[in-house]
């Protein structure tokens, strides 16, 4: 408890540190506050009544996500979800367009570009959306004004609402702490889990299966704590060059021992959002054609509801395809083996180039494949809390996406305060020259 508060007091000490946490702060203020704006022209009862019970159980789950502003209709009601898929559709354009692949090796120039791409497709995602979300979320005998005018004014909000949105996010990002737009989903997911705990304690009498239910869920938090903070080291040893009296390179010796991190679970936390951003799309597309095919029907029925075998297998299958997918783009081995051939680096047995290239390749594939089936069946666990009868506000928070991404979330953010910690710490022992061996040389 002593080291927690005198952590707390080293962090408040730092003006940058603070200045961020207290930005980061507003910024979550100003979401959750948006959040419970009401869209205009509509009956706030008749829209509370409902807000508690959604029309089926994927919508309350990504009302969960979402902080409870999906089912109370307000101007946030589609939050960054729109531009989450709008990124999901621009790296796999980059994968597969030559125009996106020459973006991506353009630095810092081509990473504004695409980052531009993706906000003009957010828009267009968030005006397809919020008109399916309108058609069938808004209660019905909501609206008190006149329909044209309201869903005209409606999609106009909500596209402004997810806009704002992504902007606080780059915003998180740029003066803040932690990624910006993962902040906003978790800030989303941690509101509802207060009155989750206090619903699970009024709806079960049984004190002792409640503290099995705790037990349960500190191990699955230890589960993902363990999947996302652990990496395979690749031992790296640098050459170094001996040269002789004349100036010439007369040999090579083993010089400094290094290892190479790569994550176990290099995807983090972005596969299960961009399954789960895509989840909605069978059951929307099939709700169509409900009333000409039964296909279409069972479909609707059985990907509305994520504790089905459809779904979970689906969701299951996407986690793994997805996790592979993100660790491809994000991890280059050919780039890697370079770096270390051009720092006179070499991994112990394997020769440089080609070799290491595949020597990395083949490590990805052995460490990515358990982890992409740990992180689906993470992600699946809320469907079997609810079969355990834990109640459905709960069940979330025993696994699935909600979990996942507070845990990632907070890890990173914790990181990136230690990493201010630690270089303040730094700054310290230099200006109080307790640093031996400094001196100060003018130049001429």
């Amino acid at each position: 408890m002593k080291k927690f508060i005198t952590t707390l007091r080293d962090i408040f000490q730092i003006k940058e540190l603070r200045d961020r946490i207290f930005y980061t702060l507003g910024f979550l203020a100003v979401f959750r506050l948006g959040s419970f704006i009401l869209l205009p022209g509509l009956d706030p009862e008749i829209v509370s009544a409902a807000a508690g019970n959604p029309s089926n159980d994927l919508m309350g789950f990504l009302d969960t996500l979402l902080g409870g502003a999906f089912s109370r209709v307000s101007i946030f009601a589609l939050g960054i979800m729109p531009y989450i898929s709008a990124s999901i559709v621009v790296q796999l354009l980059g994968m597969a367009v030559p125009y996106f692949q020459r973006l991506q090796k353009e630095g810092e120039s081509g990473r504004k570009k695409i980052n531009q791409i993706t906000r003009v497709l957010t828009i267009a995602i968030t005006l397809a959306q919020s008109s399916a979300y309108l058609a069938t979320s808004v209660p019905e005998g909501a609206v008190i004004v006149s329909q044209q005018f309201f869903y005209v004014s409606s999609v106009i909000l909500l596209t402004a609402g997810t806009v704002f949105c992504m902007w606080l996010g780059e915003r998180i990002t740029d003066k803040g702490i932690g990624n910006g737009i993962s902040m906003l989903i978790m800030i989303g997911i941690i509101s509802a889990l207060p009155a989750a705990i206090m619903q699970e304690i009024d709806s079960n009498s049984n004190a002792l299966w409640l503290v099995i239910e705790l037990i349960m869920m500190f191990f699955v938090i230890m589960g993902v704590v363990l999947l996302t903070t652990a990496i395979r080291k690749v031992p790296v040893q640098y050459a170094k060059q001996i040269v002789g009296a004349g100036g010439k390179k007369k040999s090579f010796k083993t010089g400094q021992r290094s290892y190479i991190p790569l994550k176990v679970n290099a995807a983090n936390v972005m596969p299960i959002i961009f399954a789960q951003s895509l989840m909605f799309l069978p059951s929307l597309i099939a709700g169509l054609f409900a009333e000409t095919s039964d296909t279409a029907v069972w479909i609707a029925n059985n990907f509305s509801d994520y504790t089905s075998v459809a779904y979970n297998t689906t969701f299951a299958t996407l986690i793994i395809l997805f996790t592979y997918f993100y660790t491809a783009i994000t991890i280059n081995p050919d780039q890697m083996a370079d770096d270390l051939k051009r720092n006179n680096a070499f991994i112990p047995g394997v020769k440089p180039g080609e070799a290491t290239s595949h020597y990395i390749s083949l490590i990805l594939d052995k460490i990515t494949l358990p982890s992409a089936i740990f992180l689906a069946v993470i992600a699946v666990l809320p469907a079997f809390a609810q079969y355990a009868n834990v109640t459905a506000s709960l069940a979330p928070f025993f696994g699935g996406t909600s979990l996942i991404i507070m845990v990632g979330v907070i890890l990173d953010t914790i990181q990136q305060i230690d990493s201010y910690l630690l270089m303040n710490s730094y700054d310290g022992m230099m200006q109080s020259g307790n640093v031996k061996g400094r001196q100060n040389v003018a130049i001429a």
